[in-house]
């Protein structure tokens, strides 16, 4: 006899044999079991799941000598027919070869008569979603209402392209793909049988790239022991693969983990270089991380996952390295870089942009924690504006001064005069420039110090509130020399970054200038607040009545309403925290209301 192929010469020949589809072969045995067997039947799934071979043997269910049943002997003759291809009775059509209404025609004709010497006359239609919509049309009537000897069984890949019409005169079996355990189990018994030794990691490997299908597995085995005899290991696998072996891409996957761009990126290369499916890596890598991401979850559920045991201690490892947050959001670039590999000129440089971005998404912050930050840098006080700043004394707040030590303040009553208003709310006066500009630049005294930055940020907020709300969690450490030093605390020392740029300095040299210090220079420090240093006196301090209110002189009857923030335009879209949101949510400013 000629040579048959693992695939045919291993092919399941009872119900038993059948591997992972045991929702469809109990369904079958139990209907004729009870005698409740329909005349048309659809099988649907991926390829090599066993479509046609469950056709097959519900056939020689049907029609064995004394059926139907299910125990059929193996020895009868009608199963060897029907095993051999050669029953009269069963009929195999392909349905992309005979898809046109003429072959139908002939189909609805020679099912009128009688089988020769079976219960029953099959018709196994393979690929039927290849028959054209004429073809759909004029089966309809017969796979409706058949004679009573007549039985349908269709296979197809792609049940979404067979007519509506004929999937409701079918009863469908969905065939579900593999698992890779089961192939594995089922590929080491053939192994025995053909006497040949493979190692489990390599058995992983053929299950891992036949995705499902037992039919490709077979038959990689089958090359594989024409390849290497009778021995085959891992590497043999990888390379007909074209796939990473497991080790790296646990490797791969640590160093998008651990943010750790030059291992990550040597990786790739290597496997490149390597000769590696690039686009089979990144499949590999999205199913690790999405078996990480139920790990997490599912809390150590093993029953949820399809893993080896490396596979298990690796996933026990790196499931405490990010959160679910982190792993949802690499899981989202994986699949978006998927998507877009297919069209790329490069897939090594995407591959490489990918990991990247999953880098930074792993270390990128929630949307809460982002809001929460902006509503800390903008200032903003659930307590609101406090009317009685100006009335009752202020505690007192001691600032550091250069070589000296810090000296306690007054009370900020003492240094803001109120303007002569009726309204209960008043606020520290600017000094008067005049005055201010004949004295010497010299070093502030503390109740000066605090004087001044008062003032400051009450000038600074009619233009800026958002620099206005940078400003609220600094303090003044000195002005010496005419050079203003603001420091922040340890805890806002993330603030530096997005206050200290020319646009700031320019402004707070300006308004200095307004209040009687011109040509000063701004310095930012990281330096910790003394003891005494309460930032909420400085929030809570109210704007001054009018930029124009001279000491002394009484505001407009206008001016006892609460006086609207200038609103710029340009501050708004130019200010680092806002273009800083804008490229971390990738997002555009479409409209700005003031």
């Amino acid at each position: 006899m000629s040579y048959q192929v693992i695939a045919r010469k291993y092919r399941p020949q009872r119900f038993a044999d059948v591997v992972g589809q045991e929702h469809v072969t109990q369904t079958l045995a139990n209907a004729i079991a009870q005698k409740r067997i329909a005349h048309a039947y659809l099988f649907c799934g991926p390829r090599g799941t066993g479509k046609t071979t469950v056709a097959r043997i519900f056939a020689k269910c049907l029609n064995c000598t004394g059926g139907p049943k299910v125990d059929f002997d193996d020895a009868d003759t009608r199963v060897q027919e029907i095993t051999e291809g050669r029953a009269l009775d069963v009929l195999e059509i392909d349905g992309a070869s005979n898809n046109g209404v003429e072959q139908v025609r002939e189909l609805r004709e020679t099912c009128k008569y009688s089988p020769a010497n079976s219960p029953y006359k099959i018709y196994i239609i393979d690929e039927v979603h290849m028959l054209s919509t004429a073809a759909f049309n004029a089966l309809l009537k017969t796979l409706e209402e058949p004679p009573a000897h007549v039985k349908f069984m269709f296979a197809t890949t792609d049940p979404e392209k067979v007519l509506p019409t004929i999937l409701s005169r079918c009863q469908r079996f969905d065939l579900r793909r593999i698992p890779s355990a089961l192939i594995t189990k089922h590929l080491a018994e053939i192994a025995g049988k053909e006497k040949v030794t493979i190692d489990a990691a390599a058995l992983h490997a053929i299950a891992r790239g036949a995705d499902g299908g037992m039919r490709d597995a077979e038959s990689t085995l089958d090359q594989l022991i024409s390849f290497c005899g009778d021995k085959i290991e891992e590497a043999d696998v990888l390379s007909m693969f074209g796939l990473a072996a497991q080790n790296q891409i646990l490797k791969l996957s640590h160093a998008v983990l651990a943010g750790e761009i030059q291992v990550a990126l040597t990786q790739l290369d290597e496997l490149a270089r390597g000769g590696k499916d690039l686009g089979r890596l990144l499949g590999d890598l999205l199913n690790h991380f999405r078996n990480l991401l139920i790990f997490q979850v599912s809390k150590g559920d093993l029953n949820l996952l399809e893993v080896s045991e490396a596979e298990i201690n690796a996933l026990k490892e790196q499931a405490s390295l990010a959160t679910t947050d982190a792993f949802t959001r690499v899981l989202e670039v994986l699949a978006d870089a998927e998507l877009r590999l297919r069209d790329a000129a490069s897939k090594k440089i995407l591959l490489e942009v990918t990991l990247l971005r999953a880098i930074e998404a792993r270390n990128a912050l929630s949307l809460d924690a982002v809001l929460k930050q902006l509503n800390q840098l903008r200032g903003q006080s659930t307590t609101g504006t406090a009317p009685a700043v100006a009335s009752a004394p202020a505690p007192a707040v001691a600032r550091p001064v250069p070589v000296a030590a810090p000296v306690a303040a007054p009370a900020v009553a003492n240094v803001a005069k109120p303007a002569p208003t009726p309204a209960p709310v008043a606020a520290p006066a600017p000094v008067p420039q005049t005055v201010a500009a004949a004295q010497p630049p010299v070093a502030q005294s503390a109740g000066d110090m605090l004087g001044l930055w008062v003032n400051l940020i009450a000038a600074v907020g009619r233009v800026s509130p958002f620099t206005r709300g940078y400003l609220i969690d600094a303090h003044p450490v000195s002005f010496e020399k005419n050079v203003l030093t603001i420091g922040y605390d340890p805890e806002f020392a993330d603030h530096l970054g997005l206050v200290d740029n020319s646009r700031n300095h320019t402004l707070l040299a300006t308004k200095l200038a307004e209040l009687g210090h011109p040509n000063a220079m701004i310095k930012f420090v990281k330096a910790e607040a003394p003891a005494s240093w309460d930032r909420k006196v400085v929030a809570a301090q109210p704007p001054p009545v009018s930029a124009a209110a001279k000491p002394g002189e009484a505001a407009p009857a206008a001016e006892k309403k609460p006086i609207p923030v200038a609103f710029s335009l340009d501050d708004f879209k130019n200010d680092p925290l806002i273009q800083k949101a804008l490229e971390l949510f990738k997002g555009t400013i479409v409209e700005v209301r003031a």
